[in-house]
């Protein structure tokens, strides 16, 4: 098995701030679009519930962003956590809309999020996405700029590349911050990340990688089959072929899964970006799910079974 020193908690970056070795994704709380939020699948006593377990089980980073349900999550997140008042790790993000062209978009936009947070300071504060036309360094100055007004504790990029990424950090530094965090799409089906550079660029930058979708928009689960595709958006992300495909890795997580003590593909698939040295912030939209993707942490896959896994991936 894997070791480590301390197999709970990790820093963020070269930040400081301790964090989780897995974090709570919202991008669920309050879409409507994407995850259904308000048609009576999930609700905010279900959202509330998701929190109240991430908490007990120690996992008390929590993402969000300016756009998720247009801002519901924040003002969902800062209640929750106004309500309980347990301390915990606040990341959200800005989106540099082409519209929005100086710092001063983006220190009023750090502003609403925090308003709805309920806070006067978020953790980590990250750009949503590299958007022209800006250049990287603006935005960098931008964020340098609300960390020394005392609005965020740390910055990081969000779906940066290798050039993008060695961009904003050099431009930070030139500020003496460090970049905390790049947050990406990685997870056993999409492995960009290991081939464009971006993975070891953060281990050689000592940025820490946020993966974000680790389950693959829940295809990782085993829930989805060609004959029980997804709803929404994702039936036409994920046609039957590709489901088809799937299936050989998914059974074959159920199998190493069981060796750990039952443990099921959803976990097996997060803790497998856990072992790569990232740290997965999957979503929840119910206790259920909270109590699966908690249930992830707490053991590691060997070097074999993540190998093992890789493979078949590969075969996908």
């Amino acid at each position: 098995m894997r070791e480590q020193s301390n197999p709970d908690r990790v820093m963020l970056g070269a930040t400081g701030i301790e964090i989780p070795v897995m974090g709570c994704g919202t991008w669920a709380w309050g879409d409507r679009w994407v995850w259904g939020y308000g048609s009576g699948s999930y609700s905010d006593e279900d959202l509330r519930q998701v929190y109240k377990i991430m908490l007990a089980a120690g996992i008390d980073l929590f993402d969000t962003a300016e756009i998720y349900g247009l801002g519901r999550s924040e003002t969902l997140l800062g209640q929750f956590a106004h309500e309980v008042g347990a301390p915990i790790v606040v990341a959200t993000k800005f989106v540099p809309y082409r519209w929005r062209l100086t710092g001063t978009c983006l220190k009023r936009a750090l502003e609403a999020s925090l308003k709805r947070l309920g806070l006067d300071r978020v953790d980590l504060y990250q750009m949503h996405v590299p958007l022209p036309p800006a250049p990287v360094e603006v935005w960098m100055n931008a964020m340098a700029d609300t960390v020394e007004a005392g609005l965020t504790k740390a910055v990081g990029v969000s779906n940066y590349d290798f050039k993008q990424m060695g961009q904003a950090h050099n431009a930070l530094q030139d500020r003496g911050i460090v970049l905390a965090c790049n947050q990406v799409h990685y997870s056993l089906l999409h492995r960009a990340p290991e081939t464009d550079g971006v993975l070891k660029l953060c281990r050689d930058l000592n940025v820490t990688l946020l993966a974000y979708s680790p389950l693959e928009m829940g295809i990782l689960t085993g829930k989805y089959t060609p004959d029980n595709p997804p709803s929404g958006s994702r039936r036409r992300q994920y046609s039957p072929d590709y489901l088809r495909r799937v299936q050989p890795l998914i059974e074959r997580m159920q199998v190493i899964g069981d060796s750990h003590g039952g443990k099921s593909p959803a976990q097996v698939a997060i803790n497998w970006t856990i072992c790569k040295g990232t740290v997965p912030i999957p979503g929840a939209k119910n206790a259920q799910q909270a109590a699966s993707n908690a249930q992830s942490i707490g053991w590691r896959l060997t070097d074999d079974e993540v190998a093992e896994l890789e493979a078949f991936a590969e075969r996908v």
